[in-house]
């Protein structure tokens, strides 16, 4: 069987690396490269963290870009600092790899060459701020219906934020290009939101084992994960109300649906859309449930998941 082509395009914070883990993990998968965004830290933290993952899983052939390093109105609407200031809890690494590894290229034009070679196969993967996606489809219209899918993890369908009052990071932290992809891209599109996330946690018992497992990438995942875990249990008031209950790594819920469609158990086709002018609601998603905005192109939203398989997934990337 012939593999998934994929091209990630991450924000590399905590739950990026665990998602990268566990899509170069996985055997069914060809990454064609990874484009890096703004988001969880800047743009040249971005670029070390995601060669600091590939080192580590011996992956530094895939070929990786430096992206956009602000939202298209260059707005800065909150502290992205919940990953650690330096996007993988600020432990000091000094055999990462250089910068030099960075391809000359810049990530939107690499994004809009590689869909363009293999039209019609390419699966994108954006896990970060949709800046690199959007810019990729204004300067070439066509490369939307050249993917053969879209997935985000972003958005949220109940007004629930987790950085503003009804809005979800990766949408806050560049509304308008969250706006431009929902509306310009025809291919099938697939949506992990905040709650499709926060529905499924799993338990902190097996996170503990997970990141103790004694093999390299688990002792990386262990160090990592220390600043996060700490705040994510911590009894720091409304922080309680999405992490308490358990662990969850969101980016990891959107490519686990790429690695393995059956992870996903249940989801809707929906209309939807971005709040882009609300002094409150601005970067919130709108879901479309009575089709009342006569939008032309739908997503599919994810709604709920089969937590043991996402398990095995996230267990054979620290293996």
């Amino acid at each position: 069987m012939a593999k998934k082509m994929l091209l990630l395009d991450v924000d590399c914070g905590v739950d990026d690396a665990q998602a990268m883990m566990m899509v170069l993990a996985a055997p069914n998968v060809q990454i064609l490269g990874i484009t890096c965004c703004h988001g969880n830290t800047s743009i040249e933290n971005v670029c070390k963290n995601v060669l600091r993952v590939l080192k580590l899983c011996q992956r530094l052939e895939i070929p990786v870009y430096r992206g956009a390093n602000i939202a298209l109105l260059g707005e800065r609407l909150h502290d992205p600092a919940y990953h650690g200031k330096d996007g993988l809890g600020d432990v000091p690494d000094p055999d990462a790899p250089g910068l030099d590894y960075i391809k000359d290229e810049h990530a939107v034009n690499a994004m809009i060459r590689i869909a363009t070679e293999h039209s019609g196969q390419v699966s994108l993967i954006a896990v970060g701020p949709l800046t690199n996606v959007a810019l990729a489809a204004k300067i070439d219209p066509t490369f939307p219906s050249k993917l053969k899918s879209l997935y985000i993890m972003g958005g949220n369908m109940e007004a629930k934020g987790n950085v503003r009052v009804c809005g979800e990071f990766n949408f806050v932290t560049d509304p308008d290009a969250a706006s431009i992809v929902l509306s310009h891209f025809t291919c099938p599109t697939y949506i992990a939101t905040l709650e499709y996330c926060l529905r499924h946690p799993l338990p902190w018992e097996f996170f503990r084992k997970w990141i103790n497992q004694g093999t390299e990438k688990a002792q990386f995942m262990k160090k990592i994960t220390a600043h996060t875990a700490e705040f994510a249990t911590g009894n720091q008031g409304s922080k309680e109300l999405y992490f308490g209950q358990g662990f969850v790594s969101c980016d990891s819920y959107a490519m686990a649906a790429v690695i393995d469609e059956s992870v996903v158990t249940e989801q809707a086709q929906y209309g939807v859309s971005v709040e882009l002018h609300g002094s409150l609601t601005r970067g919130m998603m709108v879901v479309d449930t009575l089709g009342l905005l006569k939008l032309k192109h739908k997503a599919f939203v994810f709604l709920k998941c089969d937590i043991e398989k996402l398990k095995q997934l996230l267990i054979n990337a620290l293996k």
